[in-house]
């Protein structure tokens, strides 16, 4: 067989390096159109992820300055408890000290009274139960102012049992301020929680994606070398092919000049032999050079 029988054969293969490299290109793009959606996937996600820890350390900082107002306020509150305590020992000290010691009260004392001067009024008795009764009346009465200008003298138990109540009211105002505070923090540690949750999905997302877009991308590579070697190929056969056509046209030619060659000696012997040429004869002789 010779080499230009052979270029059908070569065009053929050639042909099929051309195909095989136009199918790698298209896959290699379309690869690479994945390799895009990928890392925008992988992007945007990334973005959402920075935004939520962001946000999430906003709360953070939320939570940490409320536990700070809470430490405080706790400070405040065991401060009014103590001072609570104290009063309240207090009150108890001066009321051993100085208070009297008998089990009736002044308010318990004028309600028998009243009950006293009303059964006075509305009862009919002897001149002697009458006396009784008039003698009972005086003598509670001269208790009760007897005890009323003793309580004056009791002040600085009043005083104490009025710190003390305030105290209370001071702590209890605080309680509630620790437990408001409190609960506030709690919500704020809540969703931080849940915002790094989130944040930690949408990473191991972005990270899934991140793994397609290499995996693509390495894909992709491989498209794009089997692409270039296929191309490298058709170009090796159109040199092949094209070095056969060109040998293959200057064998021809170098024919053709041989022949015009042997023909011009004929008509040059033609013409030394005093022939007559025709006009066909002398542009043989231009052509070989004779002329």
């Amino acid at each position: 067989m010779t080499e230009t029988e052979l270029i059908p054969e070569l065009e053929e293969k050639r042909a099929r390096h051309n195909s095989d490299a136009e199918r790698h290109k298209r896959q290699r793009d379309e690869l690479n159109e994945k390799t895009r959606e990928w890392a925008d996937k992988r992007d945007q996600l990334n973005s959402q992820v920075r935004k939520l820890i962001e946000e999430a350390n906003g709360r953070r900082e939320t939570r940490d300055k409320l536990n700070a107002e809470v430490r405080e306020v706790k400070a405040k509150r065991d401060e009014w408890n103590r001072k609570f305590n104290e009063f309240s020992d207090k009150v108890m000290d001066l009321k051993r000290e100085k208070m009297p010691r008998s089990g009736l009260s002044i308010k318990k004392l004028k309600t028998e009274l009243r009950a006293l001067e009303k059964r006075h009024m509305t009862s009919v008795l002897s001149a002697e139960k009458e006396r009784a009764l008039v003698e009972e009346i005086g003598g509670l009465s001269n208790r009760i102012k007897t005890m009323e200008k003793e309580s004056e003298q009791f002040t600085e138990v009043k005083v104490a049992e009025k710190d003390a109540r305030d105290a209370k009211d001071n702590a209890e105002g605080f309680h509630k301020q620790v437990s408001e505070l409190a609960e506030k923090a709690q919500a704020e540690h809540d969703a931080m929680l849940k915002l790094y949750e989130e944040a930690d999905r949408l990473r191991k997302e972005a990270d899934d994606a991140q793994e397609k877009f290499i995996e693509a991308k390495l894909t992709a590579d491989e498209e794009h070398r089997e692409h270039i070697e296929h191309i490298r190929q058709v170009h090796d056969f159109d040199k092949i092919i094209s070095g056969i056509r060109d040998k293959t046209r200057k064998a021809r030619k170098e024919k053709d000049d041989d022949s015009v060659k042997k023909e011009a000696e004929m008509i040059f012997d033609k013409f030394k032999s005093g022939e007559k040429l025709s006009t066909e004869d002398i542009m043989v002789l231009q052509k070989s050079g004779y002329m």
